[in-house]
């Protein structure tokens, strides 16, 4: 290889943003760069041949090449700067023949813009974390929590109560009842407030990430682990609440894995060594009969004891009609700012369907009946034909007959009324018998059940708490 002209390696050292210093193996001066001498206030001639302790003040160029240890990023005060320093030791054929020093920030000025700019990252880090808490803060207060009805007064009343403690909550309710927002405002309530407050959608993760995102994982846990590792929600949670959502849906195994969590509050990253202990309030809720699934061995009996030290069971809205109007004109002016409306209001026609309907979505069903409302809204009242065709229809309390002739056993015509419902709802009627008539010929065994009727237990579950079949 053609050797470079000693001109040209001294112009690329001169342009790069680090000083070099080389000394032989007693630590005397070889080469020092122009820059380098300027910044310790000396020149090339008078520094060549000089012990590198001497002309460089906290040196430790010379330890380095006689021991051949080499030293990263070392910090180094020199002329009233900190330098970062680096100090390589020069192997030829296996001797150690000296060694090479390098050094960052050629003057002052430069130090302190890199300060400034390290300080800036800083604040920046600081902000981005401070939005990041603002995230893990529990959005809604009791306050938010709207409703008369006796059976909803008592129940808000009760949360309130028992915020105040540091209990495992399980709160349960069909979906669509407002668990998430019961278990905000207890949040808030609680002496927790002001630290995390973490929501773990638990069916929405799938199984095997489960683990890693509840508990984290440490530094090439698995094939596409961040680099670095990852905290887990449970220690981004220490010392507020985590909320665990549709508990039910978690598969035994992480059932274990997280009982183990909650008993001795503490917690073993993916691919870690290190225990990590915590403190964390938890609050979990479900859709599901989790005293049923621990009688069919789905769900461990000994974590439903310890997520269920306290039941909230959220009543759904059916079961508290009273509250449609306020929670219509709750949710009315919320969608009134989210699509640039105002003054909407509700006829009583409407209102009365209101009552009428059974709302297996509940207060979730009812806000996107009214979005859909609002969006084909043409003056300020919400009028039936607004509606979704499904509440336009007559229900089972409005249905209407019409004449049937038919031939009995004497071969002679009479005529019969035949009630005329929605097919959804003849559906429905039908659906449900069917489960009826099964669980009866199963004994109650719904597993069996479900396995004879072609669906998923899940599924069964949900049938069953949606046509209220105990």
């Amino acid at each position: 290889m053609k050797t470079l002209p000693r001109e040209w390696l001294e112009e690329i050292i001169n342009l790069l943003n680090e000083r070099i210093v080389v000394v032989n193996r007693k630590g005397i001066i070889l080469y020092m760069d122009k820059a380098y001498c300027d910044f310790i206030d000396t020149t090339q001639d008078e520094v060549i041949g000089l012990p590198i302790q001497e002309v460089v003040e906290n040196s430790r160029m010379h330890i380095v090449a006689r021991t051949g240890k080499e030293e990263i990023q070392e910090l180094q005060p020199i002329n009233n700067s900190v330098m970062v320093a680096n100090r390589f030791p020069i192997v030829i054929d296996g001797n150690i023949e000296g060694a090479v020093g390098t050094v960052m920030f050629s003057d002052p000025e430069k130090l302190r813009m890199y300060r400034n700019h390290i300080q800036q990252l800083v604040n920046d880090i600081r902000y981005y974390r401070s939005a990041a808490e603002k995230n893990m803060k529990s959005k809604y207060t009791f306050h938010d929590l709207l409703g008369e009805s006796p059976v909803f007064k008592k129940l808000k009343d009760f949360a309130k109560v028992i915020s105040g403690n540091d209990s495992s909550i399980l709160i349960t309710g069909e979906s669509g009842t407002g668990k998430e927002l019961f278990a905000n405002a207890i949040h808030n309530s609680s002496f927790r407030d002001q630290n995390p407050f973490v929501p773990v959608n638990c069916a929405a993760i799938p199984e095997e990430l489960l683990e890693s995102e509840l508990f984290g994982y440490e530094d090439g846990a698995f094939t596409g682990a961040k680099k670095g590792g990852k905290k887990g929600l449970f220690e981004i949670a220490n010392n507020g609440t985590i909320f665990l959502d549709e508990i039910g849906d978690m598969s035994l195994s992480m059932q274990s894995k997280l009982l183990r969590a909650l008993q001795e509050r503490e917690i073993l990253p993916v691919g870690g060594q290190k225990i990590i202990s915590i403190d964390v309030r938890i609050i979990a809720a479900t859709h599901r009969d989790l005293e049923n699934m621990v009688r069919e061995g789905t769900f461990r009996q000994d974590l439903f004891y310890r997520i269920n030290v306290i039941n909230i069971d959220i009543p759904p809205l059916r079961m508290r009609k009273e509250d449609i109007p306020l929670l219509s004109e709750m949710l009315i002016r919320k969608l009134e700012r989210k699509f640039y409306r105002q003054n909407v209001a509700i006829s009583p026609e409407v209102l009365k369907r209101f009552y009428q309907h059974t709302w297996p979505g509940n207060v979730r069903e009812l806000e996107n009946v009214l979005e859909r409302a609002i969006n084909v809204l043409e003056n300020k009242t919400i009028e039936l034909h607004d509606l979704p065709l499904y509440l336009k229809e007559p229900k089972l309390e409005d249905t209407y007959t019409v004449k049937q002739k038919t031939k009995n056993n004497h071969n002679q015509f009479i005529v019969t009324s035949i009630p005329i419902q929605p097919l959804k709802d003849t559906m429905a009627t039908v659906e449900r018998q069917a489960i009826k008539e099964m669980l009866a010929f199963t004994d109650g065994n719904k597993l069996k059940a479900a396995k004879l009727l072609g669906i998923a237990k899940t599924s069964l579950y949900d049938k069953c708490k949606m046509y209220d079949i105990k």
